[in-house]
């Protein structure tokens, strides 16, 4: 497979609209914009990467955060409470199970489920 992030975050119209675009055996490698807030949320069992392209986000956890910049990557762990936070439009790439739910263990406005992820 041959692939260019470049041109799949021209494919991405909505802020917190992942969109897969590989898959790694049982990974999904997906590309989205962000903007604003979307929510606090956990994932029980996976991992999930962030790997900032464009822009810059703030990753907050309860009573820390982290903050990635351009080419910057980060590994929210399992079972941490994380909201991520892009004050301008920032394009992230995120590498997770193909379990992974958008919101983790909530459901809100902007959830995305992964059928509607599915290039």
């Amino acid at each position: 497979m041959l692939g260019n992030f470049l041109d799949e975050f021209e494919k991405v119209t909505d802020y917190w609209s992942p969109r897969v675009v590989a898959q790694v055996n049982d990974q999904y490698v997906k590309v989205a914009k962000i903007k604003g807030v979307l929510a606090w949320h956990k994932h029980d069992e996976e991992d999930e990467l962030f790997y900032v392209i464009k822009g810059s986000v703030t990753i907050e956890y309860e009573g820390n955060a982290v903050t990635l910049s351009e080419g910057d990557f980060h590994v929210v762990p399992k079972g941490k409470m994380h909201n991520p936070v892009a004050e301008e439009e920032c394009w992230i790439v995120l590498v997770e199970p193909v379990a992974t739910k958008h919101t983790g263990d909530i459901v809100v406005e902007g959830t995305v489920p992964i059928v509607d992820q599915l290039v």
